[in-house]
């Protein structure tokens, strides 16, 4: 496998023991003492699914491992003989299958790379956001990009909050509304709910103090010069 394929392990430290965090990470209520941001974690409970009604003050989430490597391996053997619209349709597909997270054995074969030079070059480019960006690195080249389904949406939206927990393990409210383009809370639990049912990351809301706590969050695909960087800081530790 190549190095671009390679992905960031998962992060499974929980906020506690998290590196120091933004000003706006883990905020306590106004007067009173910090309190701790680690919590239990449970299983989710039948009623806690999107669009049923939320317990109070904390829902408590992880999920069970699930078999997703199939449908993968089928795209990817599909890939490798496909051209043109059809490898160009292909890739919307993969985009789109629920349980595919990662993207960088596509985007490692000649064929995909050849479409970044051809008519289908915003397809290309819409598959290494997928793999390496957010939902607001889409919205900021929106135009010139194919537009998503919903379910499209919704998997950059996961992987977007994925990012944000390898950097902070207390993500407020306010800063998933905004990084997601969601207009409300209870649309951003419901799409963190969607998240922990895919095996993505694991963690609470915590609904009194309006943040999620992320115990644990799937690796991403790694960009090669992100790897040297990489090599470093695990030098360092």
């Amino acid at each position: 496998m190549n190095e671009d394929s390679r992905r960031e392990p998962p992060s499974p430290a929980r906020c506690s023991d998290a590196p120091p965090q933004p000003p706006w990470g883990c905020p306590s209520p106004r007067g009173s003492d910090p309190a701790s941001c680690t919590s239990s974690f449970l299983a989710v409970p039948a009623s806690l699914t999107p669009g049923a009604p939320r317990p109070a003050p904390r829902a408590a989430m992880s999920a069970e491992v699930k078999v997703t490597g199939q449908n993968q391996e089928q795209f990817l053997l599909l890939a490798k003989s496909a051209k043109g619209a059809a490898l160009a349709t292909l890739i919307h597909q993969v985009l789109e299958a629920p349980g595919v997270y990662v993207f960088g054995e596509l985007l490692d074969m000649p064929n995909v790379r050849e479409l970044a030079e051809s008519e289908f070059a915003s397809t290309f480019r819409l598959l290494t956001v997928f793999a390496y960006g957010t939902y607001a690195d889409y919205l900021a080249e929106a135009r010139s990009l194919p537009p998503l389904t919903e379910a499209q949406k919704n998997k950059l939206r996961h992987l977007s909050v994925v990012t944000l927990a390898a950097k902070v393990k207390c993500i407020p409210y306010a800063v998933l509304l905004e990084a997601l383009a969601l207009r409300n809370v209870r649309q951003l639990e419901d799409l963190v709910i969607e998240a922990v049912y895919a095996d993505v990351l694991r963690g609470s809301l915590d609904q009194r103090n309006q943040r999620l706590e992320v115990d644990y969050s799937i690796g991403r695909d790694i960009q090669r010069q992100d790897l040297s960087a990489i090599a470093r800081t695990l030098q360092e530790w």
